[in-house]
């Protein structure tokens, strides 16, 4: 996706409502939002009515493990504590101290402790490195993400590197990928950046994205991170912007702007065009097919 056109799109949030003064329903969904869909990669069982009806509604669920209950209002909780950590520097620290927010009390998961065993990513040929490399790893990790981000790196070029480069080193036991997409969200909050909410549908390219990091390309979790972005964008627009922002089904802005219906849901499924796909349909708003049009015309 295009970075001109979420820079765009982020400047219309922002000029509407910063972070810190999102409603707070607004915050209540997309903290759910996100901690549903990271969760949901890793196998927690709890669906989105689930977690719905748990976060949003505040009512029990039924005949759901408590590990993923625990898992799901632990996670919550982290996700919110992101904003009063968003002016402070991440150090190691602040990997801990996420980890353990999120699955203290939790069996085998070590929470807020540094693996102490040598480990293996399923379904993948990377090898992180011994346990007795971990810290160093870390430390290597936290500065050099500290010089990067003093020397102003691109905000979603810093992200991939500094994900990908987290969960390659796979410092817990348990819980990697959940700890590592909360440093990935503080990373963009941090820049005044929308969090991103990766979600079930992702999972594949999300995964074939880090394994291609993992021999050193990051293009594949940067358009990845680049489109999670523009649905987020699009989400809370649709919730605090004007009728602009309003999210409406593709197809009915195919004639007006001169596209087919079939070539619009081609350009979105592709992450070119800034869309949320909801139950099978994608959505869209007149200001994000706009700012698509203005770029496909300086192409």
């Amino acid at each position: 996706m295009n970075e001109s056109i979420l820079q765009d799109l982020r400047s219309a949030f922002l000029s509407r409502r910063s972070l810190e003064n999102l409603p707070e329903e607004i915050w209540k969904r997309t903290s759910a939002l996100n901690t549903w869909g990271t969760n949901a990669i890793e196998g927690n069982t709890l669906t989105w009515k689930d977690v719905e009806k748990l976060l949003l509604e505040e009512q029990s669920i039924p005949n759901r493990p408590m590990h993923d209950v625990l898992e799901t209002l632990q996670h919550e909780k982290a996700f919110r504590s992101l904003l009063a950590r968003k002016d402070q520097p991440v150090t190691l620290v602040t990997a801990l101290e996420l980890h353990e927010a999120v699955f203290k009390g939790l069996r085998n998961t070590d929470p807020g402790q540094w693996r102490r065993t040598n480990v293996r990513i399923a379904g993948t040929d990377h090898r992180p490195p011994r346990a007795e490399k971990v810290v160093a790893e870390m430390e290597g990790w936290r500065s050099d993400y500290a010089r990067r981000e003093l020397e102003g790196e691109d905000t979603f070029a810093l992200g991939a590197w500094m994900h990908n480069r987290f969960e390659s080193i796979h410092p817990f036991r348990d819980g990697n990928g959940r700890a590592g997409r909360l440093l990935l969200n503080l990373h963009f909050m941090k820049r005044n950046w929308a969090p991103v909410h990766l979600v079930p549908s992702d999972r594949r390219e999300y995964l074939a994205a880090l394994e291609a990091g993992n021999g050193g390309d990051l293009s594949a979790l940067l358009h990845l991170l680049q489109e999670a972005m523009g649905r987020s964008l699009l989400d809370l627009l649709d919730q605090v912007g004007t009728e602009q922002d309003e999210l409406k089904v593709l197809w009915t802005f195919a004639a007006k702007a001169g596209y087919s219906a079939h070539y619009l849901a081609l350009r979105a499924s592709q992450g070119e065009l800034p869309a949320v796909k909801e139950r099978g349909r994608w959505r869209t708003s007149a200001r994000a097919m706009a700012l698509y049009h203005d770029h496909a015309a300086r192409r």
